[in-house]
């Protein structure tokens, strides 16, 4: 949904859409969103697949429509929009152990994917709008998904079990 006009947002609008408020930190404002969605995956029960898969279902959809209005508010692919950093990181997270080392491992690995944005995730950064700020944190969350499950269950799993 791109929009073609100026809009205003609303309050519940820029505090979803900033990662909670985390997008107005005036500095590494991704690592702070990917921060505050890792403190709310350690809510007990969020890593239920029926829980933590439908929020990033809508997280990415809302968060394409938000990322419109922060690109019309802010410029192309503002620092203000964190949205995107809360659904890679919640997708980073995906079918792992629930630990702590693990969770910071994830965070670590997920950042390096966001920063260093590997093709064809830097890609994606090219499409328009609210698709391109959310699309290319998706991708950048699977790829750290694949990798980390990777490593937890099939490369590395006898470190890993010591680590859960």
């Amino acid at each position: 949904m791109l929009l073609k006009k100026p809009h205003r947002m609303n309050k519940f609008e820029k505090f979803i859409g900033s990662g909670f408020g985390t997008g107005f930190i005036p500095f590494a404002s991704g690592t702070f969103g990917s921060f505050a969605a890792l403190i709310l995956y350690w809510i007990p029960g969020f890593e239920n697949i029926y829980i933590i898969a439908p929020l990033i279902m809508l997280t990415t959809i809302y968060g394409v429509a938000l990322g419109s209005k922060f690109e019309i508010a802010f410029g192309k692919d503002p620092s203000e929009c964190t949205i995107d950093e809360v659904a890679g990181m919640w997708i980073s997270l995906l079918f792992l152990p629930k630990s702590i080392i693990i969770s910071v491992i994830t965070f670590f690995v997920w950042r390096i994917f966001d920063i260093v944005k590997p093709s064809p995730v830097r890609n994606m950064e090219k499409l328009p709008g609210g698709y391109g700020i959310m699309l290319d944190d998706v991708m950048g969350g699977i790829y750290t998904c694949l990798l980390m499950n990777i490593c937890v269950n099939y490369i590395a799993p006898g470190f890993f079990k010591g680590l859960i």
